[in-house]
């Protein structure tokens, strides 16, 4: 049985196959929580799971993004944005900014999105999740450092974060 979806990626098509699929499991996730899409960050992590992966899949992100002189950047800008185009309501997205994790043996996760709401409007989304006001899959995401609302589902093998834009701003740079 193989544990992970995509992993080990070896190819730059493979990686591009990989960051439609986050794509789209993280808006069915998002629709999933609340009925709706939100604005996406332009964020995309891919999740590694072997050294050697790792290795290769930074090689490729330093291929398609620029360098950067900030030494505890955490996401790249990408040099040619990537683009999904809008499919079966979920809208056209611009991925500006990509992240290859390093391998971690407790994820079995492809990679994560990040959405974002205006402050009141998460600040209103924040106390509804606090109080267990919002469905299954959602919760405060434990990282005090981090003011973010983590969708899941056991069934669904990616991640999506909601938060501020100010926020996921933040989550660019190592913590």
């Amino acid at each position: 049985m193989k544990l992970y979806r995509f992993s080990p990626l070896k190819t730059k098509a493979k990686l591009l196959e990989a960051i439609t699929y986050i794509h789209f499991s993280c808006y069915e996730l998002c629709m999933q929580s609340f009925g709706k899409y939100y604005p996406n960050a332009g964020n995309i992590g891919v999740f590694c799971h072997y050294d050697d992966e790792y290795e290769l899949l930074t090689k490729f992100r330093e291929g398609m993004t620029d360098r950067s002189d900030n030494f505890n950047q955490k996401y790249y800008r990408l040099k040619r944005p990537i683009v999904i185009p809008a499919k079966d309501g979920i809208p056209k997205t611009t991925y500006t900014y990509l992240y290859i994790r390093k391998p971690d043996p407790y994820r079995f996760h492809v990679g994560d999105v990040d959405f974002f709401l205006e402050p009141k409007k998460y600040r209103e989304l924040k106390k509804s999740v606090s109080e267990g006001k919002c469905g299954k899959g959602v919760r405060v995401f434990e990282r005090p450092d981090l003011d973010m609302i983590e969708l899941y589902d056991p069934d669904i093998d990616a991640l999506a974060y909601v938060s501020t834009h100010q926020m996921t701003e933040k989550v660019r740079v190592k913590q």
